[in-house]
């Protein structure tokens, strides 16, 4: 169970955010606000208190929080982002790890590993290798985790961002995959469900103690967790959307 999450306010310049898919026009500053409390109000709803840190015009992607951070039950570690513009982030978010974890770890160039990328299932974390996170960083986590008792797999990514950008583990043995992690041998142990292409972003749901938080105006996601036992609240994160941003990137979760 989750007692405590931390989000970032977005900043203004959130406008120039990195994105793939620049046909979806630049986020409005304004309802990406509104989006931004309606999400800290569902983590609320979910039982956690939330540490809101404050905008950080320096770093328009800086209100993914997850992305620079991976909170375990044992420990923290620091990740090294692999994109150029967001690798100053870090330092931002050490200072908050500090007040709940005694034990931070830090992974270190050449290795890169985001956040976003990682998934954890009990005491194991899978891992995407991607464009954001080599070889360097998965060796470098892996061997951090191996110190707390965890473990890792690496998982190879082919066409999206980061791993939970098409898997998301949501307790009980089941698991939201779509595109390309549909058919992946390292998953096949587990109940998958499989979301349609045309909601493939929806793929990207969190579990928060017992609730499935779903992105706002994906009917088959919604009616797929709901069948899966799961009650359920939804959150439109279109803003987030427009730079390569989901549920799971606002905040960290422990």
């Amino acid at each position: 169970m989750f007692q405590h999450a931390i989000v970032r306010t977005p900043c203004k310049n959130v406008l120039n955010g990195i994105t793939s898919a620049p046909e979806l026009g630049k986020p409005d500053y304004e309802k990406a606000l509104l989006q931004h409390a309606a999400y800290i109000n569902a983590l609320k709803q979910c039982g956690v208190d939330v540490t809101v840190l404050p905008a950080d015009e320096a770093y328009p992607d800086s209100c993914f929080v997850e992305d620079v951070a991976v909170v375990t039950k044992r420990c923290a570690i620091i990740t090294n982002p692999g994109a150029a513009s967001r690798n100053g982030e870090t330092a931002g978010i050490i200072e908050t790890i500090r007040t709940f974890y005694s034990d931070i770890e830090y992974i270190r160039a050449p290795g890169t590993l985001e956040g976003g990328d990682v998934m954890m299932v009990g005491d194991c974390f899978y891992v995407g290798r991607s464009a954001r996170t080599n070889a360097e960083g998965i060796r470098q986590f892996g061997e951090i985790l191996a110190k707390y008792g965890f473990s890792c797999v690496e998982v190879p990514l082919e066409k999206v961002l980061h791993l939970k950008t098409g898997v998301n583990y949501i307790e009980n043995n089941n698991m939201l995959v779509a595109g390309e992690f549909v058919d992946k041998e390292c998953f096949a142990a587990f109940n998958r469900i499989i979301i349609p292409e045309c909601e493939a972003y929806a793929a990207n749901c969190i579990w928060m103690n017992g609730t499935v938080v779903v992105p706002a105006g994906y009917p088959s996601v919604l009616e797929a967790v709901q069948k899966a036992g799961y009650s359920t609240l939804i959150v439109d994160t279109s803003e987030f959307r427009k730079i390569d941003g989901g549920l799971s990137c606002l905040s960290l979760r422990f």
